[in-house]
């Protein structure tokens, strides 16, 4: 098993891209609605576990958080293989191999969605972005000169095909777990904002009436 993950480190995602190459500020991003079910994360992190971290860590992450989107310790331990329940979620490949492999130590994901402008967006369009070239080689129009192989297989589907149609699906997946990665809490806080607000707004309004009444007796000690 683990020769097999070592050998499917030559083909994980650089999402962020590898080497002298340049992100292409020109191609106009896919814009994607994130879905932000536990169904997605949960196919996204089935596919992070399984592909991306071959190459990339979310080191901001630990297996136990995933039970944030409702997985079970069941279905987590599913996606470990040396790891713990309780350890981040670190790259399977040794850092002088992937440094070795693509000229510096793939970014770590924990973050992505929210380290550039559209986030989501750029992610997705990236993942749906590869493409063969003329001369059979790998290249991507978001990212040119991307050092890296087609994570997905998008570029060996025909468009409009099923295939293809799974491929932007299982990316979206891919999208939606890392939007949750890079701020777990964010819905905890959403929904305790909500209560703090309705907290507020009754408080105030309780306020509002002591005032009048405290007000209203000050003529009794003025006397007026």
């Amino acid at each position: 098993m683990r020769r097999l993950m070592l050998a499917m480190a030559a083909t994980c995602a650089l999402l962020a891209g590898t080497g002298t190459a340049l992100a292409n500020e020109d191609v106009k991003l896919k814009h994607i609605e994130v879905d932000h079910s536990d169904a997605a994360r949960q196919r996204g992190a089935e596919t992070i576990t399984g592909t991306c971290m071959l190459c990339h860590s979310l080191k901001y992450v630990h297996f136990s958080d995933l039970t944030g989107i409702g997985m079970s310790k069941t279905q987590i331990e599913d996606l470990l293989t040396d790891q713990k329940l309780g350890d981040p979620m670190l790259s399977l490949s040794p850092v002088e191999v992937r440094k070795e492999s693509y000229g510096k130590v793939p970014p770590d994901l924990s973050l992505m969605a929210i380290a550039r402008e559209k986030g989501p967006d750029y992610i997705y369009s990236l993942l749906t972005g590869f493409y063969n070239t003329k001369d059979g080689e790998s290249d991507n129009h978001v990212f040119p000169g991307i050092k890296m192989p087609d994570p997905l297989g998008y570029s060996f589907t025909e468009p409009g095909s099923e295939d293809r149609a799974q491929i932007e699906a299982q990316a979206r997946d891919v999208v939606s777990f890392l939007v949750w990665a890079a701020d777990p809490s964010a819905e905890k806080r959403e929904s305790i904002g909500v209560y703090v607000i309705i907290y507020l707004v009754i408080l105030t309004i309780l306020l509002y009436f002591v005032k009048r009444r405290v007000w209203r007796r000050l003529p009794e000690f003025t006397g007026d």
